[in-house]
């Protein structure tokens, strides 16, 4: 029996201009095919007459049947057997059609979109690849922008000649069950949907309020994205941060490449300063050197990269000595160095003895969970 639906779905497509089209799911069932009289008629490789359908579920969901399709019905990738409970933000491929299901206010959904008959069902070659036109588990990662899953561990950075607590480095964690991925993964997705600089504030402003009633007064490391260095978004959140009623001594990590201008590296200097906020130079010694930058605007601190330091105890003469010359010159302009990734007491020994203050890395603690401090 045909009925209204009770939320506004729709079904989104890519056009080859890369602009969005919207179909209204407006009535249920709701049929996708590649005959005329389908609600929805597809002109598009691998389309059977009546493709598949979206029904009404007894618990008032959506649900969408394959109607034995040649080349298939999939939800996230998978081919449907059957019928399967669909959701907001599914991947849906008829064939190699790529659509993605959404949920919008009536008033602004666009006229459904009727393509042209004539062609004829075309077999999919066996192994073709899906379209990748939508961003695999989309629907997942919004929901842990929302807080969905959202986790944060921390690893200590310590003094270097005594071992005691100096400060934590914030680390953001995902246990969202269906989005079990590391953060690398996660900001590769990020990048996929324009959302790094979304993910990046998530993943901060949840493990801050986790830490913050744990730190007794220790500073908090916390990394940040190229992409948010400068925007009024990220500034305001600071603010709120040192509001809060146990707010932490936050120390910025600046990765290298977000601020490659000197006054812009003052400008951001300057916006930290008045709000409270240490910052540091991160991964200093991979890639741009920072030179120019450490000389101009002299940082709290000077995070040296991994790669400086493993096997640091084991490297050239003339590697050791670029180094030492390296934190001799951070501590000439009044900033503290600290090595980071040192996983041997050999290495540890070498950087006391070229000076470094801080030191970070699996020998003094790997990253634990916040919940554990």
């Amino acid at each position: 029996m045909e009925r209204l639906v009770d939320k506004a779905w729709f079904l989104e497509s890519l056009a080859t201009d890369g602009s969005r089209l919207t179909h209204a799911i407006h009535k249920l069932p709701f049929r996708v095919g590649r005959e005329a009289g389908n609600d929805l008629t597809v002109d598009a490789r691998g389309l059977s007459r009546a493709h598949a359908e979206f029904q009404a579920d007894n618990a008032g969901q959506l649900r969408l049947a394959d109607l034995d399709s040649t080349n298939g019905t999939f939800v996230n990738r998978d081919r449907i057997r059957g019928s399967r409970l669909v959701a907001e933000n599914d991947i849906i491929h008829f064939g190699n059609a790529e659509y993605r299901l959404g949920i919008e206010t009536a008033t602004r959904m666009a006229a459904r979109v009727t393509a042209n008959e004539g062609e004829q069902t075309m077999i999919v070659p066996k192994g073709s690849a899906l379209t990748e036109k939508f961003v695999p588990h989309e629907r997942e990662f919004r929901e842990l922008l929302a807080g969905q899953g959202l986790s944060a561990a921390a690893q200590p950075i310590v003094h270097a000649t005594t071992g005691t607590l100096f400060a934590y480095e914030l680390l953001g964690r995902c246990e969202h069950p269906q989005l079990r991925e590391p953060p690398g993964r996660l900001f590769d997705l990020a990048r996929l949907l324009k959302l790094e600089a979304e993910l990046s504030g998530a993943f901060r402003r949840h493990g801050i309020a986790q830490i913050a009633p744990k730190l007794g007064g220790v500073k908090v490391f916390v990394n940040t994205h190229p992409l948010e260095t400068f925007t009024e978004a990220f500034f305001d959140e600071l603010q709120a941060l040192r509001l809060l009623p146990q707010a932490p001594d936050i120390v910025i990590e600046v990765h290298e490449t977000a601020v490659m201008e000197i006054e812009r590296m003052r400008e951001l200097a300057a916006r930290l300063t008045a709000l409270g906020v240490s910052f540091a130079y991160d991964d200093f010694g991979a890639g741009q050197s920072r030179l120019n930058e450490l000389g101009e605007v002299p940082p709290h601190f000077v995070k040296f990269d991994m790669g400086l330091i493993r096997g640091l105890h084991e490297a050239s003469a003339s590697k050791q000595k670029t180094v030492r010359d390296l934190v001799k010159l951070v501590l000439d302009l009044g900033s503290v160095p600290l090595a980071e990734g040192v996983e041997l007491e050999a290495e540890a020994v070498v950087c006391r003895d070229m000076g470094f203050q801080l030191i970070q890395g699996y020998l003094t603690g790997k990253p634990v969970p916040i919940s554990s401090l």
